[in-house]
């Protein structure tokens, strides 16, 4: 019971002195697609494949003598005086030697997962999944979980659950000291048909929902025509299916007479690279800037390129081989008046797109400083199958921009204000929404 109590205050802890969504980002349904580079949930990840040799531990800067001699100490003094000899687990003790050292970086981004772990993140990241359908993001100074998106129609709506709402419990465990990506592959996700118990905290109030898992399709391109010339494109995450939904959404507008567009990225955490450097592609022109979509920069100056050249979207690297599906065609451009719609989680993917289209000027950033992620993380498969996630350089905007830890400032500010008698709606109409608004007001002024 003491323990239960010091786990309660410290998540209470959390609450009170953590700001609700500030950090590491990631859908809860979307795992880390091998081979695949992805930004956001987020970060931009590479994927290679090593062993541990003599070499590379000679090359380490901790002496491993004087460690093994303290594991060696450690395990004694557990072997002889831990009185819960029952509950040790050999392979869960190894696994927090590892978690531990990576932690010793203070890099909440950089992170060892397990054998089952990893195999839980490999899974594709193709927008459908057997899960309860909702967006949320982790604060990594409080450990905190948050409900930023619930999908109409989800389980999770059915079930009662509410934007906003933070993650207390799954079953009987206590999730805020948990990696977000594992707690949602091991713990939420699971066989259709089966239930999820999930305890949140609404208002300052325990909330204890059942949840059923079912196949789900994310839908993660929306759009209208606003009126007669105004077009409309809500992208609430980057997925491999996102790029061909975005480009269907802008010819179908075009068809409709849209002449000026609004893209919302407001609470988009990120997600695949592929589909965002695709959707930039093909609303920027390739005669400015290089063509330059987003490049990145390791601690010796090499990096990666993504850019359009003569109809074509290219990739150049300097430390790897190039990528086999580069390049793709491309050759279209957009050159209407654009608004991008962002906020403090808009992130990652999402500030790629938007900083190009700002850096090229061909859109102007309304609404509230985004997220600021922009270090680039490489997932490293070991030979014993688990892996690590660690950070390995910056990425730039078109015009060299490093916006970690500042983020995109729009052209217009403007707060989000929650229109009166739409309190706790999972959907505020666009006619409603002061942003949304801001946005056609800012497009009424470009010419």
């Amino acid at each position: 019971m003491e323990n239960e109590t010091k786990t309660k205050n410290k998540f209470w802890k959390g609450v009170l002195t953590g700001s609700l969504v500030t950090a590491f980002v990631g859908l809860i349904i979307v795992g880390i697609a091998a081979g695949i580079n992805l930004i956001g949930q987020t970060v931009m990840e590479n994927q290679a494949q090593v062993q541990i040799t003599e070499e590379a531990e000679s090359q380490r800067g901790i002496d491993l003598n004087t460690v093994n001699q303290k594991l060696n100490t450690l395990q004694y003094l557990v072997e002889r005086n831990f009185l819960f000899e029952e509950d040790i687990d050999p392979e869960q003790m190894e696994a927090g030697i590892y978690k531990g050292m990576l932690a010793g970086l203070g890099d909440p981004y950089t992170i060892y997962y397990t054998p089952e772990e990893y195999e839980s993140l490999t899974e594709e990241t193709e927008g459908v999944y057997c899960g309860i359908g909702v967006l949320v993001s982790q604060n990594l100074s409080s450990g905190l979980i948050t409900a930023l998106r619930v999908f109409q129609g989800s389980p999770a709506e059915e079930a009662g659950m509410k934007k906003g709402d933070i993650l207390y419990k799954v079953g009987d465990a206590e999730v805020s000291d948990m990696e977000l990506d594992v707690l949602v592959q091991q713990k939420i996700r699971g066989e259709e048909g089966t239930y999820v118990d999930i305890t949140v905290i609404r208002e300052g109030e325990e909330v204890n929902l059942h949840i059923q898992r079912r196949i789900v399709e994310v839908t993660t391109v929306e759009s209208q025509m606003l009126d007669a010339q105004t077009g409309y494109i809500m992208v609430t995450q980057f997925e491999l299916v996102t790029g061909e939904q975005f480009k269907e959404a802008v010819d179908s507008l075009q068809e409709q007479g849209m002449e000026r567009l609004v893209i919302d990225l407001r609470d988009n955490p990120g997600g695949v690279l592929d589909a965002v450097v695709e959707m930039a592609a093909y609303l920027l022109p390739d005669d400015q800037l290089d063509g330059m979509i987003v490049s990145t920069s390791d601690k010796n100056g090499k990096g990666d390129r993504y850019f359009s050249q003569g109809g074509k979207i290219c990739f150049e690297s300097d430390s790897r081989q190039n990528d086999p599906r580069y390049p793709k065609k491309d050759g279209h451009e957009l050159d209407i008046p654009m608004v991008v719609l962002i906020n403090g989680n808009s992130a990652s993917a999402s500030e790629v797109l938007a900083g190009a289209l700002q850096d090229y000027g061909c859109a102007k950033l309304v609404g509230t400083t985004s997220f600021g992620k922009g270090i680039v993380q490489s997932l490293v498969a070991l030979d014993d199958g688990s892996a690590v996630k660690m950070t390995i350089s910056h990425y730039y905007t078109p015009g060299g921009v490093d916006l970690h830890k500042k983020g995109l400032d729009p052209d217009v500010e403007i707060e989000y204000e929650v229109p009166e008698g739409f309190e706790g709606a999972l959907e505020v109409p666009l006619d409603q929404d002061n942003q949304v608004q801001k946005a056609i007001e800012v497009l009424d002024g470009m010419h």
